[in-house]
């Protein structure tokens, strides 16, 4: 029986990183983060700080964003009883004539179909049905339009390895500053190094910048189990693609200029979307795309990105594009550079 290749096992991907090395909160100013350069081609990895991104891009290129929102998906509340629950709604789903969500409940024992938690006099959330993977279907009960109802009630829902509640500066930087369509459960993070000003630069340079939207679900947190990557069901994910930004793919493979995609979410959605020749049409949809070694990407050139878990989906993506080899002596660098890790963490550059 022949060996396996290098990077064909889910323990090819564990790395040892100390716990003091994961970003809890943003850096001061977004663009203030550190840069660490892969080439794709081979070549010295190369450290620098975010801004230096309007040296890397060309003006032939194209920049491509994910406007998902966060949604302040968390809901806490009270049984009947006056006991304290809480409800995280992570997708809607459409049940006959009405959207249901998807969520997961606390406590969960006690939450069983039928139970009620009310969240606020004009938010209430009904146990509808149990799902397989321990959720349950919800149903949200309320005058309000459905966002203004999250906005006035809901907290942001954010990663579990943060190990702490949202704070208010979270309201502004665990979003992106071209954050437009809510419907996240967590920020596409590669994006929160972004400010107005670097991307008014960007543009100075001619660079052009395009949007898609992937609502990014609970399952970017899911751990990968066992050892075989093919085994893992990956999750499912809504994205959709407006037709401008289908055209501005279309011009930048014309002239010559490369893809970028800002963060794993937008590599998901282009390469999702995208035919045998690698055009992409405008659309929307849902993906259970899992991309990993030895992946041949169709759209995406160069892929801005935050450092990932061990053991995650999202890193053997990056493994794909920049190889897996690559990619794992890049993150020993990083971990022995004192790079900052994970949401809020520093960023890479795979190009």
């Amino acid at each position: 029986m022949s060996a396996l290749a290098p990077g064909a096992r889910v323990s090819d991907y564990d790395y040892a990183l100390d716990p003091s090395r994961i970003a809890r909160y943003p850096t001061e100013r977004r663009d203030a983060s550190r840069l660490l350069v892969v080439p794709r081609a081979g070549g010295d990895l190369r450290h620098g700080v975010f801004t230096d991104l309007v040296d890397l891009v060309q003006p032939d290129d194209l920049l491509v964003v994910n406007e998902s929102r966060v949604l302040k998906a968390r809901l806490r509340g009270h049984k009947p009883s006056g006991a304290p629950a809480e409800v995280l709604l992570l997708q809607p789903r459409a049940v006959g004539s009405e959207v249901l969500w998807e969520a997961l409940v606390r406590p969960g024992g006690k939450l069983k179909p039928g139970r009620t938690v009310v969240v606020a006099d004009d938010l209430t959330v009904d146990i509808v049905d149990s799902t397989a993977d321990g959720g349950r279907l919800v149903r949200l009960r309320t005058p309000l339009p459905l966002e203004q109802a999250l906005e006035r009630h809901g907290r942001l829902p954010l990663p579990p390895y943060l190990e702490r509640e949202a704070e208010d500066s979270d309201l502004e930087r665990y979003q992106t500053v071209y954050a437009r369509v809510a419907g996240s459960v967590a920020a596409p993070t590669a994006g929160l190094h972004f400010t107005e000003t670097l991307l008014a630069e960007l543009a100075e340079r001619g660079v052009e910048t395009a949007p898609v939207v992937l609502h990014v679900g609970p399952g970017t947190f899911r751990p990968v189990e066992g050892d075989d990557p093919a085994a893992h069901p990956m999750h499912t994910e809504r994205w959709s693609i407006p037709p401008a930004t289908a055209d501005a793919l279309a011009r930048c493979r014309a002239r010559g200029g490369r893809v970028w995609a800002v963060g794993t979410t937008v590599t998901r959605t282009l390469e999702s979307a995208a035919g045998p020749d690698g055009r992409v049409q405008a659309g929307e949809g849902e993906t259970r795309l899992f991309i990993r070694p030895p992946y041949p990407f169709r759209v995406v050139d160069a892929l801005i990105t935050n450092f990932h878990l061990p053991r995650s989906t999202l890193l053997m993506l990056v493994a794909a594009l920049a190889g897996y080899e690559r990619i794992m002596d890049a993150y020993a660098e990083a971990v022995r550079s004192g790079y900052r890790f994970y949401s809020y963490g520093d960023a890479m550059a795979i190009v």
